[in-house]
Protein backbone atom coordinates (compact mmCIF):
# COMPACT_ATOMS: atom_id res chain seq x y z
CA UNK A 1 0.00 0.00 0.00
CA UNK A 2 1.33 3.38 -0.75
CA UNK A 3 2.85 5.34 2.41
CA UNK A 4 1.88 8.83 2.93
CA UNK A 5 5.45 10.50 0.92
CA UNK A 6 4.39 8.59 -1.63
CA UNK A 7 0.87 11.01 -2.68
CA UNK A 8 1.12 13.70 -4.35
CA UNK A 9 -1.32 16.28 -6.00
CA UNK A 10 -2.79 16.42 -9.63
CA UNK A 11 -5.61 17.02 -11.61
CA UNK A 12 -8.02 15.95 -13.53
CA UNK A 13 -8.03 17.51 -17.19
CA UNK A 14 -10.67 15.51 -19.28
CA UNK A 15 -13.05 12.68 -19.25
CA UNK A 16 -13.37 10.84 -22.30
CA UNK A 17 -16.56 7.25 -22.64
CA UNK A 18 -14.41 4.96 -24.72
CA UNK A 19 -17.18 2.23 -24.39
CA UNK A 20 -20.31 1.73 -22.64
CA UNK A 21 -19.03 1.14 -19.64
CA UNK A 22 -15.23 2.20 -19.83
CA UNK A 23 -14.18 6.04 -19.32
CA UNK A 24 -11.12 7.29 -19.98
CA UNK A 25 -9.77 9.70 -17.25
CA UNK A 26 -7.08 12.57 -18.06
CA UNK A 27 -4.73 13.24 -14.87
CA UNK A 28 -2.44 15.80 -15.06
CA UNK A 29 0.58 16.03 -12.31
CA UNK A 30 1.06 19.52 -10.50
CA UNK A 31 4.29 20.25 -10.92
CA UNK A 32 5.47 16.81 -11.49
CA UNK A 33 6.03 13.77 -14.19
CA UNK A 34 7.45 10.45 -13.86
CA UNK A 35 7.27 8.65 -17.42
CA UNK A 36 5.12 5.32 -17.02
CA UNK A 37 6.99 2.03 -18.45
CA UNK A 38 4.50 -0.53 -20.31
CA UNK A 39 2.89 -2.21 -17.62
CA UNK A 40 2.85 0.50 -14.25
CA UNK A 41 -0.27 1.53 -12.57
CA UNK A 42 -0.66 4.52 -10.65
CA UNK A 43 -2.59 4.54 -7.07
CA UNK A 44 -5.36 6.95 -6.83
CA UNK A 45 -7.26 8.68 -3.30
CA UNK A 46 -10.68 7.60 -3.49
CA UNK A 47 -13.40 8.08 -1.28
CA UNK A 48 -15.85 5.05 -0.24
CA UNK A 49 -18.87 6.75 1.47
CA UNK A 50 -16.92 8.89 4.28
CA UNK A 51 -14.11 6.37 4.42
CA UNK A 52 -10.75 6.83 2.24
CA UNK A 53 -9.42 4.36 0.26
CA UNK A 54 -6.82 3.31 -2.55
CA UNK A 55 -7.79 2.10 -5.95
CA UNK A 56 -4.76 0.93 -8.50
CA UNK A 57 -5.56 1.07 -12.11
CA UNK A 58 -2.67 0.39 -15.35
CA UNK A 59 -1.26 3.64 -17.10
CA UNK A 60 -2.86 3.97 -20.92
CA UNK A 61 -0.23 4.66 -23.36
CA UNK A 62 3.26 5.97 -23.11
CA UNK A 63 1.87 9.51 -21.78
CA UNK A 64 4.15 11.37 -23.64
CA UNK A 65 2.15 14.88 -23.20
CA UNK A 66 3.37 14.29 -19.26
CA UNK A 67 -0.64 13.30 -18.63
CA UNK A 68 -1.32 10.02 -17.02
CA UNK A 69 -4.22 8.33 -18.35
CA UNK A 70 -6.01 5.38 -16.77
CA UNK A 71 -9.78 3.79 -18.27
CA UNK A 72 -11.72 2.74 -15.39
CA UNK A 73 -15.04 0.27 -16.20
CA UNK A 74 -17.77 0.91 -14.02
CA UNK A 75 -18.50 -2.00 -12.31
CA UNK A 76 -21.94 -2.60 -11.42
CA UNK A 77 -21.20 -4.60 -8.13
CA UNK A 78 -18.39 -1.99 -7.69
CA UNK A 79 -16.53 -1.55 -4.45
CA UNK A 80 -17.15 2.10 -4.58
CA UNK A 81 -13.59 3.06 -6.27
CA UNK A 82 -15.34 2.97 -9.70
CA UNK A 83 -18.47 4.68 -8.66
CA UNK A 84 -16.55 7.54 -7.24
CA UNK A 85 -14.54 8.08 -9.98
CA UNK A 86 -16.76 8.33 -12.66
CA UNK A 87 -18.25 10.90 -10.12
CA UNK A 88 -15.89 13.39 -10.68
CA UNK A 89 -15.95 16.19 -13.22
CA UNK A 90 -12.92 17.77 -14.98
CA UNK A 91 -10.86 20.17 -12.69
CA UNK A 92 -11.34 17.79 -9.57
CA UNK A 93 -8.42 17.27 -7.59
CA UNK A 94 -6.38 13.91 -6.99
CA UNK A 95 -4.03 12.53 -4.53
CA UNK A 96 -2.17 9.84 -6.99
CA UNK A 97 1.21 8.25 -6.73
CA UNK A 98 3.98 7.89 -9.37
CA UNK A 99 3.96 5.09 -11.51
CA UNK A 100 5.25 1.68 -10.24
CA UNK A 101 6.03 -1.19 -12.19
CA UNK A 102 4.53 -4.83 -11.27
CA UNK A 103 4.02 -5.93 -14.70
CA UNK A 104 7.24 -5.08 -16.72
CA UNK A 105 7.57 -5.68 -19.84
CA UNK A 106 10.85 -7.51 -20.79
CA UNK A 107 12.53 -6.70 -24.10
CA UNK A 108 14.98 -8.12 -26.33
CA UNK A 109 12.60 -11.86 -26.65
CA UNK A 110 12.27 -13.55 -29.71
CA UNK A 111 8.58 -13.06 -30.24
CA UNK A 112 5.82 -12.37 -27.84
CA UNK A 113 2.01 -13.46 -27.28
CA UNK A 114 -0.10 -10.28 -25.49
CA UNK A 115 -3.60 -11.40 -24.00
CA UNK A 116 -6.69 -9.44 -22.87
CA UNK A 117 -9.92 -10.48 -21.62
CA UNK A 118 -12.01 -7.05 -21.20
CA UNK A 119 -10.78 -4.00 -19.23
CA UNK A 120 -7.40 -5.74 -18.88
CA UNK A 121 -6.82 -4.50 -21.94
CA UNK A 122 -5.34 -1.87 -20.24
CA UNK A 123 -1.70 -2.39 -19.68
CA UNK A 124 -2.08 -4.96 -22.85
CA UNK A 125 -2.43 -1.84 -24.70
CA UNK A 126 0.69 0.07 -23.57
CA UNK A 127 2.55 -3.21 -24.73
CA UNK A 128 1.57 -3.40 -28.16
CA UNK A 129 2.99 0.02 -28.82
CA UNK A 130 6.25 -0.56 -27.06
CA UNK A 131 6.62 -3.21 -29.12
CA UNK A 132 5.64 -1.90 -31.99
CA UNK A 133 7.76 0.72 -31.93
CA UNK A 134 10.87 -1.54 -30.99
CA UNK A 135 9.47 -3.55 -34.11
CA UNK A 136 9.24 -6.43 -32.03
CA UNK A 137 7.24 -9.51 -33.34
CA UNK A 138 4.28 -10.16 -31.15
CA UNK A 139 0.59 -10.95 -31.82
CA UNK A 140 -1.79 -9.63 -29.25
CA UNK A 141 -5.37 -11.66 -28.63
CA UNK A 142 -7.89 -9.06 -27.03
CA UNK A 143 -10.85 -11.50 -26.53
CA UNK A 144 -14.62 -9.38 -24.24
CA UNK A 145 -17.69 -10.16 -24.11
CA UNK A 146 -19.34 -7.85 -26.47
CA UNK A 147 -18.81 -5.13 -28.83
CA UNK A 148 -19.70 -2.58 -26.62
CA UNK A 149 -16.88 -3.55 -24.25
CA UNK A 150 -14.20 -3.40 -26.67
CA UNK A 151 -11.95 -0.36 -25.88
CA UNK A 152 -9.08 1.13 -27.63
CA UNK A 153 -9.49 -1.36 -31.00
CA UNK A 154 -9.79 1.43 -33.33
CA UNK A 155 -6.51 2.46 -32.21
CA UNK A 156 -4.49 -0.49 -32.04
CA UNK A 157 -5.52 -1.71 -35.57
CA UNK A 158 -4.45 1.59 -36.49
CA UNK A 159 -1.10 1.31 -34.76
CA UNK A 160 -0.21 -2.20 -34.88
CA UNK A 161 -2.54 -4.14 -38.42
CA UNK A 162 -2.98 -7.57 -38.36
CA UNK A 163 -0.92 -8.24 -35.24
CA UNK A 164 -4.17 -7.82 -33.42
CA UNK A 165 -7.18 -10.95 -33.41
CA UNK A 166 -10.41 -9.85 -31.32
CA UNK A 167 -12.63 -12.22 -29.98
CA UNK A 168 -16.70 -11.23 -29.18
CA UNK A 169 -18.18 -13.82 -27.07
CA UNK A 170 -21.72 -12.46 -28.36
CA UNK A 171 -20.60 -13.29 -31.54
CA UNK A 172 -19.69 -16.47 -30.78
CA UNK A 173 -16.04 -16.45 -31.17
CA UNK A 174 -13.73 -17.12 -29.04
CA UNK A 175 -9.46 -16.68 -28.67
CA UNK A 176 -7.79 -19.69 -30.04
CA UNK A 177 -5.80 -19.36 -26.91
CA UNK A 178 -4.04 -23.44 -27.31
CA UNK A 179 -2.82 -22.62 -31.50
CA UNK A 180 -1.48 -19.15 -30.14
CA UNK A 181 0.99 -20.94 -27.65
CA UNK A 182 1.81 -23.33 -30.32
CA UNK A 183 2.67 -20.97 -32.31
CA UNK A 184 4.90 -19.01 -29.83
CA UNK A 185 8.60 -19.65 -29.96
CA UNK A 186 10.25 -21.67 -28.00
CA UNK A 187 11.75 -19.32 -25.64
CA UNK A 188 8.65 -16.38 -26.48
CA UNK A 189 7.03 -14.46 -23.35
CA UNK A 190 3.38 -14.25 -22.94
CA UNK A 191 1.49 -11.39 -21.21
CA UNK A 192 -2.21 -11.94 -19.84
CA UNK A 193 -4.42 -9.62 -17.99
CA UNK A 194 -7.74 -10.55 -17.64
CA UNK A 195 -10.58 -11.66 -15.64
CA UNK A 196 -9.71 -14.73 -13.20
CA UNK A 197 -10.86 -17.08 -15.34
CA UNK A 198 -9.11 -16.31 -18.37
CA UNK A 199 -5.88 -16.11 -16.18
CA UNK A 200 -6.60 -19.73 -14.87
CA UNK A 201 -7.14 -20.82 -18.12
CA UNK A 202 -3.38 -19.29 -19.67
CA UNK A 203 -1.51 -20.74 -16.41
CA UNK A 204 -2.99 -24.33 -17.20
CA UNK A 205 -2.21 -24.04 -20.66
CA UNK A 206 0.99 -22.92 -20.09
CA UNK A 207 2.16 -25.23 -17.62
CA UNK A 208 0.71 -28.31 -19.18
CA UNK A 209 2.62 -26.63 -22.59
CA UNK A 210 5.76 -27.58 -20.48
CA UNK A 211 7.04 -23.88 -21.76
CA UNK A 212 9.23 -22.25 -18.83
CA UNK A 213 6.98 -20.60 -15.94
CA UNK A 214 9.39 -17.50 -15.96
CA UNK A 215 8.01 -16.42 -19.54
CA UNK A 216 4.81 -16.49 -18.23
CA UNK A 217 3.62 -13.04 -16.76
CA UNK A 218 0.78 -12.20 -15.54
CA UNK A 219 -1.96 -9.17 -13.63
CA UNK A 220 -4.67 -9.31 -12.49
CA UNK A 221 -7.21 -6.48 -11.48
CA UNK A 222 -8.76 -8.94 -8.60
CA UNK A 223 -12.60 -8.44 -8.79
CA UNK A 224 -13.98 -11.27 -10.92
CA UNK A 225 -14.83 -14.32 -9.34
CA UNK A 226 -16.79 -17.30 -10.62
CA UNK A 227 -19.46 -16.42 -8.57
CA UNK A 228 -21.57 -13.46 -8.12
CA UNK A 229 -20.66 -11.11 -5.03
CA UNK A 230 -23.14 -11.91 -2.36
CA UNK A 231 -22.97 -11.43 1.45
CA UNK A 232 -21.58 -13.94 3.87
CA UNK A 233 -20.65 -14.03 7.65
CA UNK A 234 -17.32 -14.59 8.36
CA UNK A 235 -16.27 -16.54 11.89
CA UNK A 236 -13.52 -16.57 13.88
CA UNK A 237 -13.65 -18.31 17.18
CA UNK A 238 -10.20 -17.74 18.57
CA UNK A 239 -11.09 -14.09 18.66
CA UNK A 240 -15.29 -14.99 19.39
CA UNK A 241 -16.09 -12.76 16.29
CA UNK A 242 -18.56 -13.09 13.61
CA UNK A 243 -17.85 -10.38 10.83
CA UNK A 244 -20.63 -9.57 7.93
CA UNK A 245 -18.99 -9.06 4.88
CA UNK A 246 -21.06 -6.83 2.35
CA UNK A 247 -21.24 -7.45 -1.06
CA UNK A 248 -19.73 -4.66 -2.14
CA UNK A 249 -16.92 -5.20 0.89
CA UNK A 250 -13.67 -7.67 0.38
CA UNK A 251 -13.16 -9.27 3.51
CA UNK A 252 -9.89 -7.98 4.09
CA UNK A 253 -11.62 -4.79 4.87
CA UNK A 254 -14.64 -5.82 6.44
CA UNK A 255 -12.20 -7.70 9.39
CA UNK A 256 -9.97 -4.19 9.46
CA UNK A 257 -13.51 -2.67 9.95
CA UNK A 258 -14.20 -5.16 12.55
CA UNK A 259 -10.40 -4.56 14.47
CA UNK A 260 -8.83 -7.47 13.30
CA UNK A 261 -5.22 -7.32 13.26
CA UNK A 262 -3.93 -8.44 9.29
CA UNK A 263 -1.01 -8.40 7.30
CA UNK A 264 -1.88 -7.21 3.41
CA UNK A 265 0.20 -5.52 0.74
CA UNK A 266 -1.10 -5.80 -2.73
CA UNK A 267 -4.99 -6.12 -2.24
CA UNK A 268 -5.24 -7.65 -5.68
CA UNK A 269 -4.83 -11.61 -4.86
CA UNK A 270 -1.17 -11.63 -5.92
CA UNK A 271 1.07 -11.47 -2.58
CA UNK A 272 -0.22 -13.85 -0.25
CA UNK A 273 -0.06 -11.78 2.76
CA UNK A 274 -3.33 -11.59 3.60
CA UNK A 275 -4.00 -15.12 3.44
CA UNK A 276 -5.90 -16.74 6.64
CA UNK A 277 -6.52 -20.38 7.39
CA UNK A 278 -10.12 -22.02 6.12
CA UNK A 279 -11.41 -24.26 9.50
CA UNK A 280 -14.81 -24.72 7.55
CA UNK A 281 -17.38 -23.59 4.87
CA UNK A 282 -20.79 -23.71 4.87
CA UNK A 283 -21.24 -23.18 1.31
CA UNK A 284 -18.42 -22.57 -1.05
CA UNK A 285 -15.47 -20.24 -1.59
CA UNK A 286 -14.75 -18.12 -4.62
CA UNK A 287 -10.69 -18.04 -5.25
CA UNK A 288 -10.08 -14.65 -6.98
CA UNK A 289 -6.68 -14.79 -6.39
CA UNK A 290 -3.26 -15.85 -8.86
CA UNK A 291 -1.16 -16.28 -5.63
CA UNK A 292 -2.70 -19.91 -4.74
CA UNK A 293 -1.96 -22.94 -7.28
CA UNK A 294 -4.97 -24.87 -8.80
CA UNK A 295 -4.49 -27.50 -6.19
CA UNK A 296 -4.09 -25.22 -3.52
CA UNK A 297 -7.57 -23.80 -4.32
CA UNK A 298 -9.12 -27.17 -4.86
CA UNK A 299 -7.98 -27.95 -1.17
CA UNK A 300 -9.62 -24.85 0.45
CA UNK A 301 -7.79 -24.79 3.33
CA UNK A 302 -6.41 -21.07 3.09
CA UNK A 303 -7.39 -18.03 0.89
CA UNK A 304 -6.86 -14.60 0.32
CA UNK A 305 -9.00 -12.15 2.28
CA UNK A 306 -8.20 -9.03 -0.50
CA UNK A 307 -10.07 -10.56 -3.41
CA UNK A 308 -11.37 -13.86 -2.36
CA UNK A 309 -14.86 -14.71 -1.00
CA UNK A 310 -17.56 -17.23 0.47
CA UNK A 311 -20.76 -17.98 -1.46
CA UNK A 312 -24.41 -19.49 -0.32
CA UNK A 313 -23.20 -19.49 3.31
CA UNK A 314 -20.31 -18.13 5.48
CA UNK A 315 -16.97 -19.78 6.76
CA UNK A 316 -14.81 -20.61 9.80
CA UNK A 317 -11.60 -18.92 9.72
CA UNK A 318 -8.30 -18.82 11.70
CA UNK A 319 -5.54 -15.60 11.71
CA UNK A 320 -2.64 -14.59 12.51
CA UNK A 321 -4.74 -12.01 15.47
CA UNK A 322 -4.27 -13.64 18.56
CA UNK A 323 -5.89 -10.95 20.61
CA UNK A 324 -3.56 -9.79 22.60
Amino acid sequence: MPVESDWRDARLRSVTDIADDIRLFDIEPAGWFEPPPPGSHISVAVRIGERPDTRSYSVVGPCRDSVYRIAVKRMPQSRGGSAYLWSLAPGARLSITPPRNLFPLAHGRPQYLLVAGGIGITPIYSMALALAEKGAEFRLLYGCRSRGDLAFADELRERIGDRLEIAVEEDGQRPDLPGAVAALAPDGELYVCGPIGLLDAVRRLWRDSGRPAANLRFETFGNTGRFAAEPFTVRIPRLGMAVQVPQNQTMLDALEAAGVAMISDCRRGECGLCTVDVLEVDGALDHRDVFFSDRQKDEGKRMCTCVSRAVQGGITIDTADRGV
